[in-house]
């Protein structure tokens, strides 16, 4: 079995890890039925594969992350777990890598049965037969849609003999993904290694920069570092902003020149067996901070120090948010940019020019990752096992009302990976300096 087809032997997750998820899966299912496909690559230029990425939801519940599969939960079934795979084909493994077929299905995977993905048609309708509802997202695959639909019908027209379809079609999400949310020792042990391979490339970056290099040799070495390190790639287009290009959150052009005097903001993460690390760090090019500029680093940082502090259980991401928010926007005022009371400022946003983001988001198998953040209507309380970024910012883009030549085009961000504890927080991502002296005198150390 290899690496590429079981990406948990990557990350390390213990053998029990996807069995335990499925059995707390199938206990929240009852009498219902759950569907979910493997996804399909996606081509470009032509007839050219991205590479293929399984779909969460199907790689958190079984640890194969093979194009085309398809799993079928059944609550209640003697033998609830079922894969649809692709047949071993000696001549078309030639070309694409092997597969496991059927037989590697249930031996590697613990499918309790697993059948030629071109089967799926014929079984699905004994699989889905009684089940009172069907978890099922629609829209993603025509063709899972199409074997969904005529198995539904197929059902439906022999009701005289017995059969049932399920009364209704849900979306698996409310019940995968508040599962997702809360991590397992072996998630939080993987999270671990992609916060750590994020940290050394995320450094290796830092490194590399200088006045005169494009923003894509920084992305380079950002990314050269993952591969290096056992990452199996980014975790989503590195962003390398240098100067005004920071003010842009999602900037990810990358073709930039990095010019004296400017700051440059890397956000970046690596991707380790499908779990992901998300770091920003903002640096000077010349290895040192102007005084403008160190005046708006330090107001983020200690905006992130206080969100962090703010991490415990029983807080929310409302409570972190805020914490952070309040500094900024004293932070603001302090530099003249915003005046007024701080509680006026903050109830009427009027920071939102210069900081106009959530302070956090889920962390997981996917970068942005699953689960409420809300529960009846209200914020949701932190528990042990969480894991989330902290990332505040300040963006004064050029010829933004009222902001001094001295700060016009700054676009700091700070962002680190917190996993609640028992008692606080756990900072994963402290493997590449923050504080201002020290991540300045890493610019530039790879030379010439």
């Amino acid at each position: 079995m290899s690496d590429e087809r079981d990406p948990s032997a990557q990350a390390g997750l213990p053998p029990g890890e996807f069995a335990a998820r499925r059995a707390r899966v199938l206990a929240a299912l009852g009498p219902d039925a759950l569907v979910v496909g493997a996804g399909t690559p996606v081509t470009y230029a032509r007839d050219v594969e991205h590479r293929f990425r399984v779909d969460s939801d199907f790689y958190w519940l079984t640890g194969l992350a093979e194009p085309g599969a398809v799993l079928v939960l059944r609550g209640g079934a003697e033998q609830p777990f079922t894969l649809f795979v692709r047949p071993r084909e000696p001549e078309r493994e030639a070309w694409t890598g092997p597969r496991i077929g059927p037989e590697g299905a249930v031996a590697g995977y613990g499918a309790d049965r697993a059948y030629p993905l071109g089967e799926l048609p014929l079984q699905l309708p004994e699989l889905l037969d009684g089940a009172e509802r069907l978890h099922f997202a629609p829209w993603k695959s025509a063709a899972l849609d199409q074997a969904v639909q005529r198995a539904l019908g197929e059902l439906a027209l022999k009701e005289a003999q017995g059969r049932r379809a399920p009364g209704a079609i849900v979306l698996p999400a409310e019940l995968l993904h508040e599962l997702r949310l809360v991590k397992s020792a072996g998630e939080l042990a993987a999270l671990r290694r992609a916060a750590e391979l994020t940290a050394q490339g995320v450094a290796a970056g830092i490194a590399r920069v200088a006045p005169g290099r494009r923003e894509a040799q920084v992305q380079a070495a950002v990314e050269a570092a993952f591969l290096e390190h056992g990452a199996s790639g980014p975790a989503f287009p590195t962003i390398v902003a240098a100067g005004a290009h920071a003010c842009c959150l999602h900037y990810s052009d990358n073709r930039g020149a990095i010019g004296a005097g400017e700051l440059v903001l890397i956000d970046a993460g690596a991707e380790c067996a499908l779990y992901n690390g998300d770091i920003s760090r903002t640096v000077p090019a010349d290895g040192r901070f102007a005084p403008a500029q160190r005046a708006v680093y330090e107001i983020v940082l200690e905006a992130e120090q206080a969100a962090i502090a703010a991490v415990r259980p029983g807080a929310t991401l409302q409570a972190v948010h805020d914490a952070a928010l309040a500094v900024l926007v004293r932070g603001l005022v302090e530099l003249g940019l915003l005046s007024g009371p701080l509680e006026l400022l903050l109830e009427t946003r009027a920071y939102r020019s210069f900081f106009m983001h959530r302070t956090s988001h889920w962390l997981g198998v996917d970068v942005h990752d699953v689960g409420r953040t809300h529960a009846g209507g209200a914020p949701r309380p932190l528990v042990p096992g969480m894991v989330f970024t902290v990332e505040p910012g300040l963006y004064l883009a050029p010829g933004a009302e009222g902001v001094p030549p001295e700060f016009a085009g700054l676009g700091i961000r700070l962002e680190d990976d917190v996993a609640v504890t028992a008692d606080g927080a756990e900072v994963l991502t402290r493997g590449v300096p923050i504080a201002p002296d020290a991540v300045a005198a890493l610019v530039g150390t790879e030379g010439p």
